[in-house]
C-alpha cells in the first residue's frame, strides 16, 4: 500500500470526511453520465439506449 492510499484510509475514518468524498464522488459520476447521455443524443443513439442512460442516472440518484 502506497503512502497515498494509507493517508486516505486513515482520512476515511472521519465520518465527516468520508461523507464529504462520497457526495462528491455522487455528483462527478453524475457529470460523466451526462456529458455520456449528451454524446449519445447529439449521436442519435437509439430510445433504448437513451432510456438506458437515463435509468443509469436514475439509479445513481437514488444511492443519496
Amino acid at each position: 500500500m502506497t503512502t497515498a492510499e494509507k493517508y486516505f484510509m486513515e482520512q476515511m475514518k472521519d465520518s465527516e470526511f468520508k461523507e464529504s468524498f462520497f457526495q462528491e464522488k455522487i455528483k462527478l459520476d453524475l457529470e460523466y453520465q451526462l456529458e455520456d447521455l449528451k454524446a449519445k443524443i447529439n449521436s442519435g443513439s437509439s430510445k433504448t439506449t437513451l432510456i438506458r442512460g437515463l435509468n443509469k442516472i436514475k439509479k445513481t440518484l437514488s444511492v443519496e
